[in-house]
Formats: structure tokens, C-alpha cells, sequence
């Protein structure tokens, strides 16, 4: 790497970019989309397939590795989803409540976008290990995690309550929303042109220590062969049916909540605005959820992962409860909004710290940076597979029904956590 350039010109802004893109494929898509007429139905489908480049990402991450520098990958990848986002501001229909016949062009820009955005998570990620040394790495990454948590507030919040607002200015939906993605892409461009000054030169080297700990991925044979041992460690098919039930509560209500913030009440909805729907979740719940995983990742130092699971399961199953208030209840004080998804969030960014760590559990061992790949498509396929049948169920069952659906799959997270602490080391996670 090329010397003088300090960290904080780049790692803050690189994963305020790595987040920004997510976030408009996999959240901010499902408010355009239901602003802009489609069912929930088609809606939840379409939009959870886009997860799908996120669940295959380990089978191409070898071409970044030997195809290039990471800093090549990073800043060919920004530039081409700068392109993206104008792209999508130009292919949205000029009216809404369109056929989904009229979206096409729309979604086939936000799946190849989709794509972009998971090759450049490899790569900055393989960038920020190769640039920094173990020191750096470890008094950085508060710094990545928190401003990719402000990536998410950006995203969740910022781009929809900036569309809500263009949308009362404009009186007109799909006006508002080209503007918007536009001025996205203005500011995803201006994050490229950065990144072309002030990210080091690299060499396409791979570290001695890395090649020492069997954490190279220097060609596709090697990696093949990490995939291969994945599937043969102790305790596996437990670890899979963990990854993909813990959080199904939160996977099957996901795709549903936006659409029940802005769906009329005489619909089941709440009736909110665009731009009180991204206070609401995009801002406050996202602060929530923050405050959340901080506390968590306290916590599971203090006690471990072991003792910390059960407490982190039930607070992120339980308060999904608060969805079937509402939609009981139907509250019109938006105070009472902001308590129940900030209390939701807290709750899901409390518990989710339980799957992180055990993902870093089971990823223990020769070639862990692989096996935590393996570990991340299976999150992303425990969000995509229920996701895709989630507008079905709740346009068959109404908002109240769907919900009470979501607390039954509580039981899921209770199953597959009873039956998991034996196997975890009662000492990994204590400080």
C-alpha cells in the first residue's frame, strides 16, 4: 500500500458507500415500489429476490481476489452503481399503480445493482484487511460499523423522508421519486470521485499471514475446497436449520412492514406518510436498533455467548408483538408509533447480536474467512425465502392475521435455540 494517507480519509466514506447501496436495493425499493401502486404481493416477491446476489456472493469472490486490485474492484463497481441509480430514476413508470409489466426495466436495474453492490462488499472488505495492519484493523472497525450504521439512517431515513417531501412539493409520486434517486446518484458519484483520490495504491498481493493461516483464496480450486470442508464440520445441518430459523419471525414481517406503515386504515394499515414512515422506521428504528447490537455486544463480553443466548432470542422474537398491537389497535398518535418499532428494534438489534457471534463460533478453525462467507449467504437466504412468500400471506390474511402468523414463527427462534446451547463453548465470547 501507498503511504501518507491516513485511515480516516477513507474507511468512514468507504462504508458509508458500502451501505448505501444495500439499503436502497433492499429497503428503500420497497417504499417506491408500494408508493408507487404495486401490490404487496408482488412487491415482497420481487424485492426478496434481491437478496439472492448476496446469498451467492462467496462463489465469485475468488475473481476479486485474483482478477485485479480490490481498489480497482471498489472504485469500477461505485461508478457503475452511480450508473445504476440513474438508471432507475429514468426507467420508473411516469404513472402509478401501473401492471408490474411496467416495472421490468425498473427491477432489472435494481438486480444488477443488487449484484454490484455484493462484489464491492467483497472487495472493501478484502481492501480494509489488506490496508490497514492488525492494529489499525481492530481500532477501525467501531469506525466501519458506525458509519455504516449511518449509511442505514441515510438510506431508511434520509432518502424517504426526502421523497416524502418531494412528493407533497411535486404532487406527483413518480416525479418525486426520479428526483430523488437522482440526487442519490449525485451523491454516490461524489463519494466515487473521493475514494479516486484518497484510497492507497495496492499491490494484488495477498499477506504471508494469510497464506500461513490457510485463509488465501488465491483460486478457485482453494476456495472450492474451503466450501467443500464447510459442509464437513461437526455439527453443521444444526448450524444451517440455526442460521435459517433463528430470525424468521423478523424475515417473513420484514418485507411487510413499510407497506403496513403506509397502507390506508381502512386497508389495516396505518395510514402514515412517506416521510413519517422513514422517520419512523428508517430513523428511529434504525437508531433503536443500533443502541440495540451496542448493548448486546456489551453484554455477550460480560457472559459469554452461551449464557447470552436465550436472553438474545426472546428479546428478538417477542416484540414483534408490537406489530400485532398495531394493526389491532390501529394507533393514530404517532408517539405511540415511534415506542413500539423503536421498542421492536431494540429488541431485534439486542438478539441479533446472538447470531452474529455464533456465526463467528462456527466459522472457527482453518479457513474461517470462507466459512464466515458460507455463514453470510445462509443469513441472506433466511431473509430471502421467507420474504418471497410474505405479500402472499398477508394480502390472504390481512395485516392482524399476518401478524399473528409472525408470533408464531416465534416458535421457530425458541426451537432452534433450545438445542443449540450444549454445543457452544460456555467460555467463547467472555472478555
Amino acid at each position: 500500500m501507498s503511504k501518507g494517507r491516513t485511515p480516516w480519509l477513507w474507511v468512514p466514506t468507504l462504508y458509508f458507500a458500502e451501505g448505501i447501496p444495500y439499503f436502497i436495493v433492499n429497503v428503500v425499493s420497497v417504499t417506491m415500489f408500494k408508493r408507487m401502486g404495486m401490490g404487496n404481493a408482488d412487491l415482497a416477491m420481487y424485492t426478496s429476490l434481491l437478496y439472492l446476489p448476496w446469498v451467492i456472493k462467496p462463489l465469485w469472490s475468488p475473481l476479486v481476489d485474483v482478477v485485479r486490485t480490490k481498489r480497482w474492484w471498489i472504485l469500477v463497481m461505485q461508478l457503475l452503481m452511480t450508473t445504476c441509480f440513474a438508471g432507475l430514476a429514468l426507467s420508473l413508470p411516469s404513472r402509478t399503480g401501473e401492471p408490474v409489466g411496467a416495472f421490468t426495466l425498473c427491477l432489472i436495474i435494481f438486480y444488477i445493482c443488487a449484484m454490484l453492490s455484493a462484489t464491492h462488499d467483497i472487495a472493501a472488505d478484502g481492501y480494509y484487511m489488506l490496508a490497514l495492519d492488525e492494529h489499525q484493523q481492530s481500532l477501525f472497525v467501531g469506525i466501519r460499523s458506525t458509519f455504516y450504521r449511518i449509511a442505514s439512517v441515510f438510506g431508511q431515513g434520509v432518502i424517504v423522508v426526502v421523497a416524502g417531501l418531494l412528493e407533497t412539493r411535486y404532487a406527483d409520486i413518480p416525479k418525486a421519486w426520479t428526483v430523488t434517486l437522482l440526487l442519490s446518484s449525485a451523491i454516490f458519484l461524489a463519494v466515487t470521485v473521493w475514494h479516486q483520490f484518497v484510497l492507497p495504491q495496492e499491490r494484488n498481493v495477498i499477506p504471508s499471514e494469510a497464506k500461513e493461516s490457510g485463509e488465501a483464496k488465491e483460486s478457485p480450486r482453494s476456495f472450492l475446497s474451503a466450501f467443500a470442508t464447510f459442509f464437513l464440520k461437526p455439527g453443521v445441518w444444526l448450524a444451517i436449520v440455526f442460521m435459517l430459523l433463528y430470525r424468521l419471525p423478523e424475515a417473513l414481517s420484514v418485507k411487510m412492514l413499510t407497506p403496513f406503515m403506509l397502507d390506508a386504515t381502512d386497508a389495516g394499515g396505518l395510514g402514515l406518510t412517506t416521510a413519517q414512515s422513514g422517520l419512523v422506521y428508517g430513523t428511529v428504528g434504525v437508531i433503536a436498533l443500533t443502541i440495540g447490537g451496542i448493548l448486546g455486544g456489551i453484554w455477550s463480553a460480560r457472559v459469554g455467548l452461551r449464557k447470552a443466548l436465550w436472553p438474545m432470542a426472546l428479546a428478538l422474537a417477542l416484540p414483534c408483538s408490537v406489530y400485532l398491537y398495531m394493526a389491532l389497535a390501529q394507533p393514530s398518535n404517532i408517539l405511540t408509533i415511534y415506542f413500539c418499532v423503536a421498542l421492536d428494534q431494540f429488541g431485534y438489534g439486542f438478539g441479533f447480536t446472538a447470531y452474529m457471534l455464533y456465526m463467528i463460533y462456527f466459522s472457527q478453525g482453518e479457513y474461517r474467512t470462507s466459512h464466515y462467507a458460507v455463514c453470510t449467504a445462509f443469513m441472506a437466504l433466511s431473509m430471502m425465502i421467507p420474504g418471497f412468500f410474505a405479500g402472499m400471506l398477508q394480502e390472504s390474511l390481512g395485516y392482524a392475521g399476518f401478524f399473528v402468523l409472525v408470533m408464531v414463527c416465534c416458535l421457530a427462534t425458541v426451537a432452534v435455540t433450545a438445542i443449540l446451547p450444549s454445543r457452544i463453548d460456555p467460555q467463547f465470547g467472555r472478555k
